[in-house]
């Protein structure tokens, strides 16, 4: 193997709201760099949660502990050289800073959606249980979501294609030298 360029290791996680459009965008980025012979790996918040963090809940602590956990995850990929895409909402900035700090080459990317538009994509119908008061603690609801101060990269998904947002988040891990 040798002559072979040794990968960088990078994880690019995506934050927002339920429904704006993280794991979609993430899903095809990661389809493109496996296309390109890359070494990645998606994890995905309902994907984590059937598995790694089934014991959880929605409770502030559970949430900080299931982002502590991937946090933790995607800190030993990176270091192996893998591409790693979370898409999490994540809502707490206290987390999301302390995943950077872990992780090192980190590009924090908002899916930034009005929640009007994400409860129009909401096929599961989360958005009104959680407005008729059965579902507690949901982010955008009944929950805050603190927004990212100084992310690498803001999509605004309601106002561009999919196919804009990949080919943005492509360019900037491209610029900052992780692709």
């Amino acid at each position: 193997m040798s002559g072979a360029r040794e990968q960088k290791g990078v994880t690019l996680w995506f934050t927002g709201l339920p429904c704006s459009g993280k794991s979609a965008v993430a899903d095809v980025v990661a389809e493109r760099l496996r296309a390109s012979s890359l070494k990645v790996e998606r994890l995905d918040g309902d994907v984590v949660r059937q598995d790694l963090t089934r014991d959880l809940g929605f409770s502030k602590a559970d949430r900080d502990e299931n982002i502590r956990r991937v946090t933790f995850v995607s800190k030993l990929l990176t270091r192996n050289g893998v591409a790693v895409l979370t898409s999490f909402i994540s809502p707490f900035r206290e987390m999301r800073d302390r995943a950077r700090r872990e992780i090192g080459n980190f590009m924090e990317i908002y899916v930034k959606c009005p929640v009007e538009v994400c409860m129009k994509r909401d096929v599961k119908g989360m958005y009104q249980k959680a407005l008729r008061g059965e579902i507690k603690e949901f982010t955008g609801v009944s929950d805050p979501y603190e927004e990212p101060e100084r992310p690498e990269l803001v999509l605004e998904t309601d106002k561009e294609t999919l196919e804009e947002s990949v080919n943005r988040v492509l360019s900037k891990a491209r610029e900052l030298g992780y692709l």
